[in-house]
């Protein structure tokens, strides 16, 4: 926020059995330095970390000036933590020149090393949006993705198991440089919970009534493990994910939840013609109140860019006709046709200039105007879209998706696709939008080398991305 930061942290002298910690609140003092070497202090408190939450710490720090660098530690007794870098937003409204950020996603333990959020923490961005799928939850040696490194324990579905899980990935140095680089904005996919999950129900069929027990687990353990604020603090088995932020008067960001309140996907993933349901008018990717929440903030927006920052892709590239095919794509947006028009008509018909969306999910990167009509992929673009490919999900990857030659022609909007590991950096001006797919060479050994990818630019007006 303009005058606030959300600090985190949790105490774990055993992280990988359960924590360790004794079952009493622990007192943890925080301060906030106005220079990296924290000699001039101008914040400090204390939050109790608590047995019911693993002992995590949620430090909503107001007081401080907007639009500026922060640097921020923690102590408990004799025990210090390493000095992290924080940023404040802009006051809302004030006349803002330029924003940098990144967005990154899917993280998967065993398939590769996290050499990417390594080259992430050097980018000395604003914020870092993640598209989700932080955690895998698969047992170890899963088979989804190969294995280069290996998960701790079984498939994960109590508490205990998502704590382990949380504590296993946030150890390993290159996700703690990246995260103690700059201040991030997260939302979740479906692996932090379970594969494909929709609201109260998963792909294996499980009765509701026990599906949420491991969803309520583990949307505590995400909470937990989060820079959150009290507001999605998790209620029962519910919890308030989508929220606002604003970057003076250049930027309104929507983060969204697209798991929680969805719709079954259509077809239950099953391969074969035709597709009951896909088209029922009543189907929904936000539900009811966050499309009516989201509706209001993009007519009210006063920004120069609206950005849509979620899970998966929009823009639905090469998949007009064959949604009903594609188990994957019945995931995405296009496999919910009613709510994507909801979406983009909504924002067509009102005339709502400069939307983007941020995605990720699909381990590619893409950069692509986003066509109203499915079936029409060379039709008027009413936005455009930048997906984030995988960090380590899916390992090594290579140059372009293989089916990429197959379909280039049916897809005119498309402005960059890559398939190697990486990450996304956005740098927004009043007048042009210009975003750069980083990759690594490898993940599957250490030491990826960083290059670019591709470059898009977009400019203010326009919903066509061009590559430069």
């Amino acid at each position: 926020l303009p005058d606030g930061i959300v600090l985190w942290t949790r105490l774990a002298p055993e992280p990988l059995a359960g924590g360790g910690m004794p079952m009493v609140a622990v007192e943890v003092d925080w301060e906030i330095a106005s220079d990296a070497r924290m000699r001039r202090i101008v914040r400090r408190g204390s939050e109790l970390a608590r047995p019911e939450l693993g002992h995590s710490v949620h430090a909503e720090v107001d007081g401080l000036e907007p639009g500026r660098e922060y640097w921020y530690r923690f102590r408990v007794g004799r025990e210090r933590s390493p000095v992290g870098r924080t940023r404040t937003a802009p006051a809302p409204g004030a006349p803002l020149a330029r924003l940098r950020f990144g967005t990154c996603g899917c993280s998967n333990y065993e398939s590769g090393h996290f050499t990417a959020l390594r080259h992430l923490a050097s980018e000395h961005l604003d914020f870092v949006f993640h598209s989700g799928d932080y955690i895998y939850e698969y047992r170890a040696d899963g088979g989804r993705y190969g294995k280069v490194r290996e998960h701790l324990g079984d498939e994960i579905y109590s508490l205990v198991d998502y704590r382990n899980r949380y504590a296993q990935y946030k150890r390993d140095p290159d996700l703690i440089a990246a995260h103690a680089a700059a201040p991030y904005i997260v939302t979740w996919d479906d692996h932090e919970i379970s594969n494909n999950w929709a609201a109260e129900a998963d792909e294996r069929n499980t009765p509701p009534e026990v599906f949420l027990l491991r969803r309520a687990a583990a949307f505590q353990a995400y909470y937990e493990h989060m820079p959150l604020r009290r507001g999605a603090f998790p209620g029962g088995p519910g919890m308030t994910l989508h929220r606002e932020f604003r970057f003076g008067d250049l930027v309104d960001l929507a983060a969204l939840d697209t798991r929680q309140y969805r719709s079954p996907q259509a077809c239950h993933h099953r391969r074969r013609r035709g597709c009951e349901g896909l088209g029922e008018a009543g189907r929904t990717m936000l539900g009811g109140a966050q499309e009516r929440w989201l509706d209001t903030r993009l007519d009210r927006s006063g920004a120069r860019w609206k950005v849509i920052a979620q899970q998966v892709p929009i823009f639905g590239g090469g998949s007009n006709g064959a949604v009903g095919m594609n188990p994957h794509l019945l995931d995405q947006w296009p496999g919910y046709p009613a709510a994507r028009e909801r979406l983009l008509g909504g924002i067509a018909k009102r005339g709502i200039e400069n939307v983007v969306f941020l995605s990720g999910d699909v381990h590619m990167h893409w950069g692509a105007g986003v066509p109203r009509d499915l079936a029409e992929p060379d039709g008027p673009a009413v936005a455009v879209e930048f997906t984030n490919t995988s960090i380590s999900s899916g390992g090594d990857g290579r140059d372009v998706a293989p089916w990429w030659e197959a379909i280039r022609g049916d897809c005119p909007h498309v402005g960059y696709h890559g398939a190697r590991r990486g990450y996304v950096v956005c740098e927004v001006t009043r007048d042009a939008w210009r975003t750069d797919f980083m990759t690594v060479d490898r993940v599957e050994t250490p030491g990826g080398v960083l290059s670019r990818g591709g470059r898009v630019v977009v400019e203010r007006g326009r919903a066509v991305t061009h590559a430069a």
